[in-house]
C-alpha cells in the first residue's frame, strides 16, 4: 500500500480538536482507497510499504547523525498489549544501533520522586543527532495517575486541589516542556497505538496460551483492563490538550500490528525529512588534506 502524506493526515489529533478517539477505528485498514483489497494482499502491501520505511529510515537516520543539529523523540502510549515493543523491534530494525536509544519508564524512583515529574524525563533525551524512544512516558503522569490519582501522594506534593485544574496545569508544563525542546531542536513525534478491547483479550489469551510467551503476560494488566473506559478517557483528555503543531499526536491504529509498524515507520521518515537536512560540508583547508592524503594511499606500494 502507498502509505501517502494523505492518509497520515487522517491519524494526526489537529491542535485545538478533540482527539475523538472512540470515533476511531482500531481494525481501520486504510480508509476507501483500499476497501476493494483482500486481507492478504493488504496485509503484502503494507509489509512491503514497511520495508521501504526502514530503508529510508536507515537513511534519514544516517544524515540526522551526521548533521548532528536536530534529535528526534519518539514518544509510545498505549494499553498493554497494543504492540509498542514490536514496533520499536521491527521499525528500528535496519537502522544503526549506536543512532537510537529506547527507554521505557516504570514506578518513579525515590531519587526520582524527591524532583517534579518532568526531570526523570529531561535526563533521558536524546542528544543531538539520535533517535530516542520513550516506550511509556511523562503521559503516564496525566493518564495512569489521572486513573489512579491515590499513585500522586508518593509525589509529596505542594498542598492543593487534585481536581481538573490541577490536570489542566500538567497539560500546560507538557506543552511547555515540548515547546522548549522543539525550539531547541529535540523534534516530538508522539504515537498512540489505538488497539481494541477484543484485540487486546486475544493478545493476552496468545501469551498464556504460547509456550515461551507466558513471561510477557502480567496478571496485574487484567486489573487494568477493568479500567478501561477510565483510561481511555484519561487518553482522549491528553492527546486533546497536548496534541501541538511542535509536537503532534498520531492515533495509530493497533489492531493489525503490520499496518502500524508500517505507519509508524512513514511517519519517522517523513519527519525527518522535513527537517530538510544536508549532509556536512568539507571545508577548502579539509579537502586540500584529502587530497594529500588520496595521494599518500595511491603512492602506496602494493
Amino acid at each position: 500500500m502507498n502509505v501517502s502524506s494523505r492518509l497520515l493526515e487522517q491519524l494526526i489529533v489537529q491542535p485545538g480538536r478533540a482527539a475523538a478517539i472512540a470515533k476511531r477505528d482500531p481494525g481501520w485498514t486504510g480508509g476507501p482507497d483500499f476497501e476493494d483489497l483482500g486481507r492478504p494482499e493488504l496485509e503484502e502491501r503494507a509489509r512491503e510499504a514497511l520495508a521501504r520505511g526502514i530503508e529510508e529510515l536507515s537513511d534519514a537516520q544516517e544524515l540526522l547523525w551526521a548533521s548532528d543539529s536536530y534529535a528526534l523523540l519518539v514518544v509510545l502510549q498505549a494499553m498493554d498489549a497494543a504492540g509498542k515493543d514490536s514496533a520499536i523491534e521491527h521499525v528500528m530494525s535496519g537502522v544503526n544501533p549506536q543512532g537510537v536509544q529506547v527507554v521505557s519508564f516504570r514506578k518513579p524512583s525515590a531519587a526520582e520522586l524527591d524532583h517534579d515529574f518532568l526531570w526523570r524525563i529531561s535526563q533521558a533525551l536524546p542528544e543531538r543527532g539520535r533517535i530516542g524512544i520513550f516506550n511509556r512516558s511523562h503521559y503516564e503522569e496525566v493518564v495512569a495517575l489521572k486513573v489512579h490519582p491515590e499513585w500522586l501522594e508518593s509525589q509529596r506534593l505542594p498542598p492543593g486541589d487534585r481536581g481538573q485544574s490541577f490536570w489542566n496545569e500538567r497539560y500546560e508544563d507538557i506543552n511547555a516542556f515540548e515547546r522548549h525542546l522543539d525550539r531547541n531542536g529535540t523534534k516530538i513525534v508522539k504515537f498512540f497505538l489505538h488497539v481494541s478491547k477484543a484485540v487486546q483479550k486475544e493478545r493476552f489469551l496468545a501469551r498464556l496460551d504460547t509456550p515461551g510467551k507466558e513471561w510477557k503476560f502480567n496478571a496485574a494488566d487484567v486489573e487494568e483492563r477493568a479500567l478501561w473506559d477510565d483510561y481511555m478517557a484519561a487518553f482522549e483528555d491528553a492527546l486533546t490538550a497536548t496534541s501541538t503543531p511542535w509536537a503532534p499526536w498520531y492515533v495509530i491504529p493497533a489492531d493489525h500490528k503490520w499496518l502500524t509498524q508500517a505507519l509508524v515507520a512513514r511517519v519517522l521518515v517523513e519527519k525527518v525529512r522535513s527537517l530538510e537536512l544536508r549532509w556536512p560540508e568539507v571545508s577548502a583547508a579539509e579537502h586540500a588534506a584529502n587530497v594529500d592524503a588520496r595521494r599518500k594511499l595511491d603512492a602506496e606500494v602494493p
